[in-house]
C-alpha cells in the first residue's frame, strides 16, 4: 500500500468504538489499525475500491490467526492429554474444538457481529449472523493479536474459549466425535434432516449450563447438558447414537 493512498480513518468515534471492543476482549491492542483490519469483511473492503479508498480484507489475517489456533490448541492438547491419547485422538479433539461451530459460537460471545465492517449486500442479508463470517472473524483478530503481542498474548488470549471444552471433555471422557458419527449414520438416508436446538441456557456467566436437543426430522432423539454449547452437543449426540442402537 502507497503511503498516499487512503485507508478508513481511526476517527474519535472509530477509537470507541474498537476500544470498547477490547474491553469484551479483554485485550488493548498497541495498534488498533490491526483490531481494525481484523473487523473489515472483504464485501466492504471492495466498496471502498470503488471510492478509491484502499481497505485490505481480514483475509490475510483470517489464514494467519488460523495456523495460530491450530498450535495453539495442539500444544494445549500435547500438555494436558497424556501419552494414553495417540495423534489420531488428538486430532479428533483439536478438530472438534477449533471447528466452524465453536469458532461462531466464540465469536457470538464476543458479539464480534456487531463490531464488523460489512458491505451493503452482506448487510442486507444477515452478514453479521452468518456463521462462516463470524468464525472468519474471530480467527482474524486472533491473528491481529499475534501481530501485536506474538505468540504468548495470542495463547493467553484463546485459553478462555477452548479450555472449557478441553475440560469437559477431560472429566467426561468424551473424546469422540459423536457429532460426525451421528452425521455419517444418518447420510445414509437421503432426505434426513438432522439439527440441534439449544433449549436451554441457566447459571450465571461464569457458570453457564446449557441443554441441547438433537432433531431427526423434528423429533427428539437425543438430549444434552454441560457447561459449553459445543460438549452439550457431544451429549446429546451421543444418546442419538444409542437410539440408532450404535
Amino acid at each position: 500500500m502507497m503511503k498516499n493512498e487512503k485507508t478508513i480513518p481511526l476517527t474519535e468515534e472509530e477509537i470507541a468504538r474498537l476500544s470498547e471492543l477490547e474491553g469484551v476482549l479483554e485485550y488493548k491492542f498497541k495498534k488498533k489499525k490491526l483490531l481494525q483490519n481484523a473487523l473489515v469483511h472483504s464485501s466492504y473492503a471492495n466498496e471502498l475500491r470503488t471510492k478509491q479508498i484502499s481497505a485490505e480484507s481480514n483475509e490475510r489475517l483470517e489464514f494467519l490467526g488460523d495456523s495460530v489456533l491450530s498450535l495453539a490448541t495442539s500444544e494445549y492438547l500435547y500438555r494436558e492429554f497424556g501419552a494414553k491419547h495417540g495423534e489420531g485422538e488428538l486430532s479428533r479433539i483439536r478438530a472438534s474444538v477449533v471447528c466452524e461451530s465453536s469458532l461462531h459460537e466464540f465469536a457470538k460471545t464476543l458479539k464480534l457481529g456487531e463490531f464488523l465492517y460489512l458491505g451493503k449486500g452482506e448487510e442486507t442479508t444477515q452478514g453479521r449472523e452468518r456463521k462462516s463470517i463470524l468464525a472468519d472473524a474471530f480467527e482474524a483478530v486472533l491473528g491481529a493479536i499475534y501481530l501485536d503481542s506474538g505468540l504468548s498474548a495470542a495463547k493467553k488470549y484463546l485459553q478462555r474459549f477452548i479450555t472449557p471444552i478441553i475440560e469437559d471433555i477431560k472429566k467426561s471422557g468424551k473424546t469422540r466425535d459423536y457429532k460426525t458419527l451421528l452425521q455419517q449414520i444418518v447420510q445414509r438416508t437421503p432426505g434426513e434432516i438432522l439439527e440441534y436446538t439449544l433449549v436451554d441456557e441457566s447459571g450465571p456467566a461464569h457458570e453457564r449450563v446449557f441443554e441441547v436437543h438433537v432433531l431427526l426430522n423434528n423429533n427428539v432423539i437425543g438430549r444434552g447438558k454441560s457447561k459449553t454449547k459445543r460438549a452439550a452437543e457431544q451429549a446429546a449426540a451421543k444418546m442419538g447414537l444409542v437410539w440408532f442402537g450404535e
